[in-house]
């Protein structure tokens, strides 16, 4: 066997170098971020995420940010409040779980934790385990209290109520509590600024069971209208030139805002920022461009989708440093 055999000629590749950030000089976030674009994996993939979001912004997209509840539960709430504070997306969808850690925290802090704890002695203690997050089961008592007091009554007045209306309440009623602290609150900033927080899986969550025990106990006419929000959420696409999605995380948040841009021809922008594994053919897992085969995400001559596969936390602040913060 010869050479030729073991290592064909090669052709000339055009790609760019493979070059990581220089430390010999002064190095910040920009340049940083710069670099991985040529650093390769999953750097070069959250370059590209930033691009994707910059160009959103340019292009004056409707913005949908969509995430899971551990999100709110971890400290990635305060960059969620930022976007929704200074009015940078125009849509959210998440899970209901936002909804209950949200108002908790405006209430009191969560507590940082261990992964390995003794899951029976915490029981014993009346805690409860969010990853490497301590959240004591009282929290979730003083949360039913405020609700039945300060929310359900006129939230149920005339009957069942949109997930949308749900949230606009909870921001209206953290903002007017003077025994709050609603400065980090999504659910207070979305309000505030009009921003439209779909939730279609409310009642998985505390607060689905607690509005359960109010039906049970105080108005049989309480409820959640889906079917409204699915019509209004199809719309917020269907009115828009352009959209752009950053989905962080994934399951039915994500999947509702590609699903309602289906209806318009698919969505100009997306960025996920996902765990999911695609072998298993579930949603979470599924990459854009499967999105792009069934027609809600439209594939361009310009990169216009991207997948970071990464953790959060790890990676949804940079992204938002370096889109958002002009």
């Amino acid at each position: 066997m010869s050479d030729e055999d073991i290592y064909p000629e090669s052709e000339k590749i055009d790609g760019e170098p493979v070059r990581g950030p220089d430390f010999r000089g002064e190095v910040d976030l920009e340049s940083l971020l710069e670099d991985y674009g040529t650093t390769g994996f999953q750097a070069s993939h959250l370059k590209e995420a930033v691009d994707i979001v910059k160009e959103m912004r340019e292009q004056n997209s409707k913005i949908f940010l969509t995430f899971t509840s551990n999100i709110v539960s971890s400290g990635l709430r305060e960059t969620v409040a930022y976007l929704a504070r200074e009015d940078l997306v125009d849509v959210m969808v998440t899970t209901s779980g936002s909804h209950t850690e949200d108002v908790i925290k405006s209430f009191t802090d969560f507590s940082m934790g261990e992964w390995d704890a003794d899951e029976a002695e915490l029981r014993e203690k009346g805690v409860n385990r969010l990853g490497n997050i301590f959240v004591p089961s009282e929290h979730y008592i003083r949360l039913e209290e405020w609700l039945n007091s300060n929310v359900f009554p006129d939230l149920f007045e005339d009957g069942a109520v949109t997930p949308t209306t749900v949230a606009e309440k909870l921001g209206e009623e953290v903002a007017d509590d003077p025994e709050l602290d609603g400065s980090d609150s999504v659910m207070r900033h979305a309000y505030e600024n009009d921003i439209p927080v779909f939730c279609p899986a409310l009642i998985d969550a505390e607060i689905g069971n607690f509005m359960f025990y109010y039906r049970q106990e105080e108005n049989p006419d309480a409820g959640i209208e889906i079917l409204e929000d699915w019509d209004n959420l199809i719309h917020e696409a269907l009115e828009a030139e352009d959209t752009g999605i950053i989905a962080v995380g994934d399951g039915i948040p994500k999947h509702q805002a590609i699903m309602s841009n289906l209806f318009r021809g698919g969505a100009e922008h997306v960025v996920y920022i996902s765990t999911g594994m695609e072998g298993d053919g579930s949603l979470s897992g599924a990459k854009p461009e499967e999105a792009v085969s069934w027609g809600k995400i439209k594939e361009q001559e310009d990169t216009n989708y991207t997948q970071v596969e990464a953790e959060a936390t790890l990676v949804f602040p940079l992204l938002v440093a370096a889109a958002f913060k002009d």
